[in-house]
């Protein structure tokens, strides 16, 4: 794994989007429903333990987290999404918010999307992936805790995840995720790598 992932430190947090750093370089966010593994997904990546805080209470990180690779690169963490105690107000506000950045972000080059194997393609899934669509980003889902699954039913939910996509019109790389035996974390990385356009060297 490229050390620049193990550099990734926490640069700052937004609740709007004029809070925002400058909008340059090469941003990647992750986005998910609130139990969907994000945090530990975004630990994994980076083998870093403790980096983005995994809560007991799903759906407790409703700020835009900025974690920095280097000076031009990071991982944006995104607010869990399909938080029940948040009133609806705020839940319109943060869907508000999250559109408009993925839609206006220059700097933002793809979104990883993380789904529950389990309990994939929700309804706000189905969501972000139609605002990803319209903002023409590429999109990269994770099937996270495919360790809950055996080999043949964790491969039967990904082909059915594709077909589904498929059958809705939307376009997206799928892969099987485990945060727990780290099935899937090179494949990922190698997207994360031609988003932000690793030069092979860099890769190493």
């Amino acid at each position: 794994m490229s050390e620049l992932y193990r550099n990734a430190h926490y640069t700052v947090s937004a609740t709007q989007l004029s809070q925002l750093p400058s909008d340059s370089g090469f941003e990647v966010a992750f986005a998910g429903r609130s139990n969907a593994g994000k945090s530990s997904a975004i630990n994994t990546i980076t083998g870093i333990k403790a980096l983005a805080r995994i809560s007991k209470t799903p759906g407790r990180t409703q700020m835009i987290n900025f974690f920095h690779l280097d000076d031009e690169r990071a991982l944006v963490d995104l607010p869990g999404y399909g938080y029940a105690k948040v009133p609806e107000k705020m839940k319109l506000k943060w869907q508000t918010t999250l559109s408009k950045y993925l839609e206006t972000r220059q700097s933002l080059r793809g979104l990883m999307l993380m789904m529950d194997i389990r309990h994939p393609l929700k309804n706000f899934d189905l969501q972000m992936l139609d605002w990803a669509k319209q903002a023409e980003l590429p999109i990269h889902i994770l099937l996270t805790k495919s360790d809950k699954l055996g080999r043949g039913a964790g491969g039967n939910a990904l082909q059915q995840v594709r077909k589904e996509l498929k059958d809705v019109g939307l376009e997206a790389s799928v892969q099987l995720f485990s945060s727990l035996n780290h099935q899937g974390r090179d494949e990922a990385i190698q997207v994360l790598d031609n988003w932000f356009e690793l030069s092979t060297a860099e890769q190493q």
